[in-house]
């Protein structure tokens, strides 16, 4: 499945509606850190391990297009 993401700093928190997810996250946008810790946070959130989420793209925006396979 295709989601479409938005990325919110400075805070923690998951929000899904149906196509479109907001997360909160504490990880500066340096290095790549911000978006380990978004595929980390969907794993968790989708039971899913990590390697099953892609970041299509936007991977240097804060709006993000991930792609999840549920197995």
């Amino acid at each position: 499945m295709r989601y479409y993401v938005s990325v919110r700093f400075h805070e923690e928190f998951i929000k899904v509606e149906s196509d479109h997810i907001t997360v909160g996250l504490t990880s500066k946008p340096v290095k790549g850190k911000a978006n380990a810790e978004l595929v980390k946070k969907l794993a968790k959130h989708f039971g899913v391990p990590a390697s099953s989420i892609r970041i299509v793209a936007g991977r240097n925006s804060r709006n993000k297009i991930v792609e999840i396979t549920l197995s």
